[in-house]
């Protein structure tokens, strides 16, 4: 504690005057004040749309489940559909597509859409296919992921047909959300290894288990209350003409929707409390991943089927993942729903609001729900498989399960009522205030009977359950208090302004009170209360740091260490308190996990903050900010409360019978407890109350204004507790009671009377602002301040054509009337509202921004002084909607009047110098100390000057303008020609703050000097923070300055001699390790073949950097990932550019955007300023030429040609531009004149296209500085499209001290492809740098040393030419210097290594969202010196031709599918089928071998596939036409992977797939020496397995399993092949040709197959007995008995006749 009380000036402290300004805020504005700070955020933002683009990668997918399928992936998001092209016979197709699904919806609608990814099988025009598998998860899954994004992750199917089923297939995909203003990092590709990972790679979020098993989730809906009455008055009347008596006129139901399924309860018909008792099952899988479930009650009907109200279930909150934790589970409790009014008409304006969709603006009704889930024992017998969602009933739920019902009181005072629009008109205005349903005029409700049950009382008019309407007599003599009264008298509104009306409330204050029934559930309330108050203490304390940091004043970690300790008791107290109330009815599990949880979570808060409050040191301030914003945030997660119990309070502006705005309370807010803690923060207190226009009025510019501004007194608490409900008001008042009489003591009052009242006086002292908005289409405005207090309000003057006004202006506000008592004046002053306006000269005002303040306040009784007064300057934030609209800088003082009037007040001691008439300047002690500065001007030039009214900009000067004082730039004459200045720096002296934060803001415009003396304004930039260019003299002592002695830098040890040669020859080719066969340990030669030099080229280079080789270490080249300038400070290195804006701000939620459009051009130039007299130490520094200031060393900036050579490598993730999903891109350059189309050399159906080329410009600088590099799209009908653009601003490039001119690469070669680019050699560079620098050196020493300024660097210094000779060189040293140049003393930075940047790309039409990606560089070379050599070639690699050769020789152990007929025996019709992945139309199958009995094949067949091949990328390269109508032929890149699968050939049906094996060409295992080796390991257990590449073997013979799926998708070995692989190129393979199958050249001879097909014909006795013993025995037997018996009949039929005629005659 002491720490905290030194800190705010007590004992042993710092002295008063030093007290830091953060200390005395801390005391006065923030502490007590803190609370009635409205948000000054007064927009709404949730149910605004915006730009949304989901973009969805589909790699490729695996182990799909079934047999030879023809898999395609379709995405869906919503109903939008996109499919992938069908992949034939495979179960792990490789697709590689891209899809973008663009939209424009409210976040909360984009981020509760289900994205869904389906594999089917065979789908085709006629039929829609199967469904194998399918994945979902919501939008805002992957949204609230790390930068927005998964990034190759494997998805894992499931049937939702069929629960048991387990694991179907897996998809490797990239999914992306991007909205406005969002960029998404590329992670550069990891090696393709660690991906084939799938189990380490699912795509899941973080925290979720990898194993996510099948779950149903039970959301139980018993009953509803409260529903609104839907009777339209017309249509009313209809119905009951018809029906004749006056039924409810709701048929509610209940809808879910939930992981993109949709449950419903049934319907009941005309009922306003509906009875449902129902549960919806859903079956998905846990944990589920999307966030929320949506619960809403629609009311049937056939015409318009309308939502109610609308709830949202946010799983995170009613379930805990920790270790112990809980599944989730709500209720039963009673949830809340608000909406639209509930004042009924046909057309509901506010329908929005009753769909979710931003704030409700009142109670729409109550629903009551539980919620749990139960995990599935999938292997259950008795188990449903099917997710389809389940309607069953459930009993009904004990009234007592919620919580008994208690009475509850709601008392409040309205003080105060200003700011009151005045569009409002002048009709009487009252207030309405109502909780749930009570206090609601349309449907008031009373109390509720004792819970006997239902009866239905009254005209259908009631509307909680069982309500009677109008005070029965048992309630009279209940405290003989009416029920409510529920809102204030009307009255007439008065004046206040051009703008606004107060409510002349004066010393009467008019009272509401509510009576009303809830269940107890305050226990929730008191807690979330308790957390809410932690959680405000550490905001605020936070706050307190910032500002600390801020401001920067001194001990800002002593704020931060009282900020912990506080945060830890406050967490210790939670665990006390929290704990009571154990048993109180009600209470549901959710309650108890709840409880446990929060109370583990505040205790390790309460731990993790006394650790860090001993680690909190002066160095470690901001780190430790975070950790505790951390914090924050989760105390905020934990205190809100999924259960409710008591409904928000609503309040209502009414003026004339119309609803006009609404004020919304949290009721937890204003809930009392005898417990401080669990107090709502706004229990009985004043508070400020902004009242704003319901839904969508509320967008936009209407949403700005106030629509009132009150002081309201609210208390809610159980009716028994009500003892001191007014005990928190200000003192010195009567109540004034609706009846008089006995019994009305303890009645409410319906008024109050103030017999005290305080008068002050208010000083504002309003000094300036700064950033405005630009409200004139000059980009300008012409600001002016309103200040209201109470019901005063004061404007200042209004000061023309500015962003940054100084006003300097005191308002002083007499007799301003407060009531109450003084102490509570004092701590809690009213808050103070300061608009600013932009005066028009025709028409209104226009608005501007808005903030809020609280002044400082000193009783008549005390000392005017220090530390407290005067009060200092601060700046407030300005707001304008949801977005800063600039900083005001001022104070506020309140001052009492005491019994001898004025004269005990302070004097205003104006500055003398000032004579402004009636206007008061700022006094004395509160404006800010000022003293002299010299700002020095650079002016270099302008750039891209737009037209201004249609006029082209021709004679341009610059002004610069600073606290009234400034400086003109030369005029340029022709802009056209030069738009440089011709005197590049001049001064002015000015009188400034002397401390830096109150420095007013710099202001550049640019004006255009037309004929006849006439100027027009072109745009305008104010510099808000000169701090950075504030000239700071050098520290001498950092960076061992002038110290003599040589400082011997040592990096890597440099490699020996013999190692520098291989190194020269191939860069290194120990990081070439991924292409190269390791060297053996004596340095011998390398085992095999040589590596073939011809290989390298600028490609390996590029691949190795960005690691997609193997085993490759980044060599020599740079890739960033974003845009070079990023990386350097936008090249500001001394030439800063300023923006020119003009024009009329945008409205838009993202004000930068909207800025684009104002740009008009670009200022270049910068700014140095210091304090005058100049130090010697400066005086020095500036010597060197006195005209130049403190900018020597500068270039001329006179114009300069350049040759500029743009290399375009390839671009990524292109937004579609064509129907079929793809683009046909093409690049499009533009610098100055030249305008380069390479229309011809567009490549077709590529979102990916590699480019691979480079561009010659001549350009002269200034004229030509913007380099554009556009990517279009090519129609083969109709104009090209735009997909996107970058822009390059070359001028600050070629001028940056990082020579950004040409980059620097980590090796010098002379020859081969990593030569030396550069016209200047690197010695030579260094020579210029050190001549610049004005440094000593380089002198070179022997023994490869060189010495440049004190830091000696070592290197090699020999080089090989082409032929191979030795040459003595200084290059590799001067190099080694050129790569550290940022360690040189004085002058040093980073110089410009060799690199790739990667820029976005972005389209006007859509501003804000990345259409893709382009991969480039710029190398730029002076024309006054050596020309450069030729362009690198970088065209992209030709494929390479191979031949692939596949014998196959012999098959084993294949599973036998066929009986035979004759034999008996189970045989199989065997024959091999085989093809390169992605080729299916080329397969190739052997001939068959008939009646195989052991599973034994014999073949000798050849397949041959030729293919062409890009070694760098391992890939094969395909072209051909997507379609029959293509134009042109599409380029696929696919993994080089050989099918080879074995089938059972059948005459008559479909051939049997037996099994398949897929080889990946670059890693597959080695082949088993014999059929015995072979096994199904090989393929299951790789990492066990010697992996070989036929492209480093060539020649591979083994024997390799075939694998299918058993019925319970396990793998099986379901036969062996004995198959040779040979690679050769096209050249060999043309030099010995060989034929396919068994034919010339090289036939292969036929196999010795055993003639078993007819063996049936040679032994006839065997074939007949195995026939009659083996396979029909049963059937013969049958066959031989039924013969018998039709003899037996037929014999009896035969001497049947004449037996009867023997016997007839008697013979």
């Amino acid at each position: 504690e002491t720490e905290d009380l030194d800190f705010m000036g007590g004992g042993g402290g710092p002295d008063p005057d030093t007290i830091s300004l953060a200390s005395v805020t801390a005391v006065t504005t923030n502490v007590s004040n803190k609370r009635s700070k409205p948000d000054i955020k007064m927009e709404p933002s949730a149910g605004r749309p915006m730009d949304f683009q989901v973009s969805v990668t589909v790699i490729e997918a695996r182990q799909l489940v079934g047999l030879n399928m023809d898999p395609v992936v379709c995405a869906e998001i919503g109903d939008d559909k996109k499919y992938t092209q069908t992949k034939e016979s495979t179960n792990c197709p490789y697709y590689n597509e891209y899809f973008v699904f663009d939209f424009h919806v409210p976040p909360d609608v984009m981020f509760d859409k289900i994205l869904k990814l389906s594999v089917i099988h065979s789908k085709n025009l006629l039929r829609s296919g199967t469904l194998v598998g399918s994945f979902k998860l919501d939008v805002g899954t992957v949204y609230s992921h790390p930068e927005h994004q998964f990034f190759h992750k494997w998805a894992l199917l499931s049937d939702p047909d069929d629960i048991t089923a387990g694991c179907k297939g897996y998809i490797k995909c990239d999914i992306a959300v991007v909205g406005k203003g969002d960029n998404i990092k590329t992670p550069h590709k990891a090696t393709e290894t660690d991906e084939d990972d799938i189990e380490g790679n699912l795509l899941l979020p973080e925290g979720v288990p990898t194993e996510r098993q099948w779950a149903r989730y039970y959301v139980k809906i018993y009953r509803a209350e409260g529903l609104p009455k839907m009777n339209t008055s017309i249509m009313a009347n209809v119905k009951k003409a018809f029906i004749g008596e006056n039924k409810d006129l709701v048929d509610p139901y209940v809808q879910i929707l939930f992981a993109g399924q949709r449950g419903k309860t049934s319907i009941q018909k005309s009922s306003y409390e509906p009875i449902w008792n129902e549960q919806i099952v859903f079956t998905e899988m846990f944990p589920p991943l999307c966030k929320r479930m949506k619960v809403q009650i629609r009311d049937s009907d056939k015409v318009n089927d309308v939502a109610l109200g609308t709830h949202f279930i946010d799983l995170r909150k009613i379930a805990n993942d920790g270790d112990k934790g809980f599944l989730p589970t709500l209720g039963p409790a009673w949830v809340n729903m608000y909406g639209s009014t509930r004042s009924y008409t046909i057309m509901d304006e506010h329908q929005d609001l009753n769909e979710g969709l931003g704030e409700g603006v009142s109670f729409r009704a109550r629903l009551l729900v539980s919620l749990g889930v139960e995990i599935l024992d999938t292997s259950s017998p008795e188990i449903m498989s099917s997710t389809e969602v389940q309607v069953e009933g459930v009993p009904n739920i004990s009234e007592s399960a919620t919580g008994k019902v208690e009475e509850f009181f709601l008392f409040g005072a309205f003080l105060e009522a200003t700011m009151i629009d005045r569009k409002i008109g002048d009709k009487p205005i009252s207030f309405e205030v109502t909780i749930g349903n009570y206090g609601s005029e349309i449907d008031g409700v009373t109390k509720p009977k004792s819970s006997s049950g239902k009866t239905s009382g009254g005209d259908g008019d009631e509307e909680e359950s069982e309500l009677i309407q109008g005070s029965s007599d048992e309630e009279e003599g209940d405290d003989n208090d009416l029920v409510s009264v529920s809102s204030t008298p009307p009255m007439k509104p008065v004046i206040t302004d051009r703008n606004y009306f107060h409510l002349p409330y004066f010393e009467r204050k008019p009272c509401i009170y509510i009576k009303s029934w809830w269940q107890d559930q305050r226990r929730r309330l008191y807690n979330a209360n308790i957390m809410d108050n932690i959680a405000d203490k550490l905001e605020e304390g936070l706050n307190d740091v910032q500002e600390v940091i801020k401001t920067e004043k001194a001990y800002p970690e002593r704020r931060l260490r009282g900020v912990l300790e506080d945060l830890g008791k406050g967490c210790s107290q939670f665990l006390t308190l929290a704990n009571k109330d154990q048993n109180q009815t009600g209470r549901t599990k959710l309650d108890k996990e709840r409880l446990k949880s929060c109370m583990r979570e505040l205790e390790s808060i309460s731990q993790q903050a006394k650790t860090i409050r001993t680690q909190v040191k002066k160095n470690t301030v901001r780190d430790k900010i975070k950790l505790v914003q951390n914090f924050l945030q989760k105390l905020r997660f934990l205190a809100d409360e999924p259960q409710h119990s008591i409904p928000d309070i609503y309040i209502w502006m009414i003026s004339n019978n119309k609803r006009i705005a609404y004020a919304r309370v949290p009721s937890k807010d204003i809930l009392y407890s005898g417990v401080d803690e669990e107090t709502g923060k706004d229990c009985g207190k004043v508070k400020t109350i902004f009242f704003k226009l319901p839904g969508k009025k509320g967008f936009g510019a209407a949403g700005w204004t106030v629509q009132a501004k009150t002081e309201i007194y609210l208390w809610l608490g159980l009716n028994r507790q009500r003892k001191d409900f007014l005990s928190g008001l200000p003192n010195g008042f009567e109540e004034n009671k609706m009846l008089k009489g006995p019994g009305s003591q303890s009645a409410p009052p319906i008024s109050l009377t103030y017999m005290m009242k305080q008068i002050f006086q208010l000083r504002v002292h309003m000094y300036q602002a700064r950033s405005l908005f630009a409200a004139d289409n000059s980009g300008l405005s012409d600001p002016f301040a309103r200040v209201f207090f109470s019901t005063h309000s004061q404007v200042t003057e209004v000061l023309n054509e500015t962003l940054c006004p100084t006003w300097d202006q005191l308002m002083v506000y007499d007799n301003i009337e407060l009531f109450g008592e003084v102490g509570e004046l004092r701590d809690d002053p009213p808050i103070i509202v300061i608009e600013i306006y932009d005066q028009d000269t025709v028409g209104k005002a226009e608005f501007m921004g808005r903030t809020f303040a609280k002044p400082i306040t000193k009783m008549a009784d005390e000392h005017y002084g220090p530390p407290r007064f005067p009060p200092q300057l601060e700046y407030y934030q300005i707001y304008r909607g949801n977005c800063t609209a600039g900083e005001m800088l001022a104070a506020f003082e309140l001052l009492q009047i005491g019994p001898h009037g004025k004269a005990d007040l302070p004097p205003i001691d104006s500055p003398t110098d000032m004579d402004r008439g009636p206007i008061l300047p700022v006094p004395l002690g509160i404006r800010p100390v000022l003293s002299k500065y010299r700002i020095e001007v650079l002016f270099w030039g302008l750039r891209d000057l737009k037209r201004v009214n249609l006029v082209a900009v021709d004679r341009p000067r610059v002004d610069i303008e600073c606290a009234g004082k400034g400086v003109q730039s030369s005029l340029i004459q022709n802009y056209k020609k030069n738009p440089n200045f011709g005197t590049l720096v001049k001064m002015f002296e000015v009188d400034l703050p002397e401390n830096e934060l109150l420095h007013p803001p710099l202001n550049i415009r640019v004006v255009d000097c037309r004929a006849f003396g006439r100027y027009t304004l072109v745009g305008n930039h104010a510099v808000t923070t000169l701090r950075k260019f504030i000239y700071r003299a050098a520290d001498k002592h950092a960076n061992n300055w002038n110290t003599q002695e040589e400082i011997i830098v040592n990096y890597e040890p440099e490699p020996t001699i013999k190692k520098m040669e291989t190194m020269v020859k191939l860069d290194s080719e120990d990081e070439k390790g991924g292409k190269k066969k390791k060297r053996k340990k004596g340095g011998d030669e390398v085992e095999e073949e040589e590596f073939d030099e011809s290989m390298l080229d600028w490609w390996c280079k590029y691949f190795a950097s960005i690691e997609t080789l193997m085993e490759v270490r980044p060599s020599g080249k740079m890739v960033y990932p974003k845009e070079l300038e990023k990386e350097f400070d936008n090249f500001e290195d001394w030439l800063h550019t300023f923006n020119l804006f003009r024009g009329k701000a945008g409205d838009d939620d993202d004000q930068n955007m909207a800025d684009e459009d104002r740009i008009i051009g670009k200022f270049k130039g910068s700014l140095c300023m210091y304090k005058v007299p100049v130090s010697d130490e400066m005086q020095r520094e500036m010597g060197f030429d006195s005209n130049m200031g403190m900018f020597q060393n500068i270039p001329t900036n006179d114009p300069i040609n350049v040759l500029v050579r743009v290399y375009i490598i390839r671009a990524t993730d292109l937004h579609p531009a064509d129907i079929n999903g793809k683009a046909d891109p093409y690049i499009a350059i533009k610098l100055g004149k030249s305008d380069i189309k390479d229309k011809d050399n567009y490549i077709s159906k590529q979102l990916n296209p590699i480019f691979g080329k480079s561009f010659d410009i001549e350009a002269t600088f200034p004229i030509d500085s913007t380099l554009t590099v556009s990517v279009y799209d090519w129609d083969l009908v109709g104009t090209d499209d735009l997909i996107g653009e970058t822009k390059l601003d070359l001028e600050n490039r070629y001028y940056s001290k990082h020579r950004a001119i040409c980059g620097i690469p980590s090796k010098y070669a002379i020859h081969g492809y990593n030569v030396w680019r550069d016209p200047l050699k690197p010695t030579q560079i260094l020579a210029k740098l050190c001549k610049e620098g004005k440094l000593d050196g380089p002198h070179y020493g022997p023994g490869g040393r060189v010495k440049v300024a004190n830091r000696v660097f070592m290197g090699p210094t020999e080089i090989e030419d082409e032929n191979g000779l030795k040459k003595q060189t200084d290059e590799h040293l001067a190099l080694t210097v050129l790569k550290h140049w940022e360690d040189i003393p004085r002058v040093g930075c980073k110089l410009i290594p060799e690199h790739v940047e990667t820029r976005p790309l972005l389209n006007p039409d859509k501003p804000g969202i990345e259409q893709g990606r382009i991969e480039m560089w710029v190398d730029m070379f002076p024309k006054d010196m050596p020309a450069p050599g030729p362009a690198i070639d970088i065209s992209p690699r030709k494929p390479k031709k191979f031949e692939l050769r596949v014998i196959i020789w012999n098959t084993d152990e294949v599973i036998l599918e066929d009986d035979d007929i004759f034999t008996g025996e189970k045989s199989s019709d065997i024959f091999v089928r085989g093809w390169l992945k992605g080729q299916q139309e080329d397969k190739q199958d052997t001939d068959v071998h008939y009646h195989s009995l052991t599973g034994e094949g014999l073949f000798n067949w050849r397949f041959i596939y030729p293919f062409d091949y890009l070694q760098a990328e391992e890939k094969i390269v395909i072209s051909k036409k997507e379609s029959m109508f293509a134009w042109d032929e599409t380029e696929y890149k696919i993994p080089a992977r050989l099918n080879l699968q074995v089938w059972d050939a059948d005459h008559f049906s479909a051939d049997d797939f037996l099994g398949a094996i897929e080889l990946d060409l670059n890693r597959f295992p080695r082949g088993g020496k014999t059929a015995k080796q072979c096994s199904i390991d090989m393929v299951l257990n790789e990492q066990d397995i010697p992996m070989v590449s036929i492209f480093k073997q060539r020649r591979i013979k083994g024997w390799w399993p075939f694998l299918a799926r058993d019925e319970n998708d396990e793998f099986e070995l379901t036969g062996k092949v004995e198959a040779e692989l040979q690679l050769m190129t096209a050249e060999e393979a043309e030099k010995n040709p060989v034929g396919e199958g068994r034919n010339e050249p090289e036939p292969l001879e036929k196999p010795n197959r055993p003639d078993t097909a007819f063996l049936w014909f040679l032994m006839p006795f065997k074939a007949i007995k195995n026939l009659i013993c083996n396979q029909y025995f049963w059937l013969t037997v049958k066959l031989v008995v039924a013969l018998l018996l039709v003899l037996i009949l037929g014999l009896f039929i035969y001497s049947m006749p004449g037996y009867m005629a023997k016997k007839l005659m008697g013979v």
